[in-house]
């Protein structure tokens, strides 16, 4: 496996980001992400450009200024811990975050010069679903759907899969533009893995998970890899799945969609022979050791 599309924890860094995901990689065009750790610095600046964002706090909390104003993102424990508040911040509007030490707080964007309103969404009102069944059970949190958000572009929501569970299952891709039936959106995978909630494990534990991107008719890519927290996976095209928690650890993921397409939908497609697999959850609770919350 070649694993062209996976960047380490700190392979992207630039300034006071951990990570910086933006067009300067070569075939990447719609969708951004930074992540910043407030372990050495506790506070960033993103300045005006042509890119709408939405503030998450993975762990820890955060004050953000816009304009004027000042927004209380009280956070959580960690990205296991249930939804936290979020921020949206339109295109062509600068923002400074002030963040808790030792907080680490992700900002996605998406390419558009279309203007939305800023928008709070409390973790109180994000719509938390308890998606699959069985061991193929996750919990995610929609506040950057369709329904929960009036983005220009994007589309951003987090997964958290407990240890030994599939996610990202049936495999499915969305790089075709097929009105009604399929979208052309462009994918971050932003990782975290813990221990396991309520499991007790040694100091010399490390986490890890699976992420798997095969080649679809759009083109070749070949990734399968060991994910770790702060690892990030990109997928430009091609069907995309399992993203496997490994027993014993729970796998996070942030995920940023955008593409070309004239409207902001949110379309996939199963890959044929796995799509089945959805008539089986019919007949199987859902993991109960989900919901995860604080």
């Amino acid at each position: 496996m070649t694993n062209e599309w996976v960047y380490p924890r700190g392979a992207l860094s630039s300034g006071v980001f951990e990570s910086v995901v933006d067009s300067s990689i070569p075939g990447w065009k719609h969708t951004g992400m930074y992540v910043f750790d407030a372990s050495i610095s506790t506070e960033c600046d993103l300045p005006a450009a042509s890119e709408e964002r939405i503030v998450v706090p993975l762990s820890g909390s955060c004050v953000v200024t816009v304009g004027d104003t000042k927004f209380n993102l009280a956070g959580r424990q960690s990205p296991f811990h249930g939804p936290t508040d979020t921020l949206y911040v339109p295109t062509g509007t600068a923002l400074t975050i002030a963040a808790t030490h030792g907080s680490r707080i992700a900002i996605a964007s998406a390419q558009t010069d279309t203007a939305k309103p800023v928008q709070f969404i409390p973790a109180s009102e994000v719509p938390v679903e308890l998606r699959g069944a069985g061991s193929a059970s996750r919990q995610v949190h929609n506040f950057g759907r369709l329904e929960a958000l009036d983005a220009a572009r994007f589309v951003v929501v987090e997964v958290i899969t407990p240890g030994g569970n599939w996610s990202s299952y049936p495999r499915h891709k969305h790089d075709e533009f097929r009105p009604g039936i399929e979208s052309n959106l462009e994918e971050i995978y932003y990782v975290e893995v813990a221990v396991e909630r309520g499991v007790n494990a040694p100091d010399s534990a490390e986490p890890f998970g699976f992420i798997q991107t095969t080649a679809s008719n759009t083109g070749p890519i070949d990734t399968l890899v060991e994910v770790h927290t702060g690892d990030v996976v990109l997928v430009p095209f091609g069907w995309h799945g399992p993203a496997v928690a490994a027993p014993g650890f729970d796998l996070y993921y942030l995920n940023v969609m955008a593409g070309p397409d004239p409207d902001r939908t949110w379309l996939i497609c199963d890959e044929p022979a796995q799509t089945w697999i959805r008539s089986t959850w019919d007949h199987q609770p859902v993991d109960p050791r989900l919901p995860y919350t604080t």
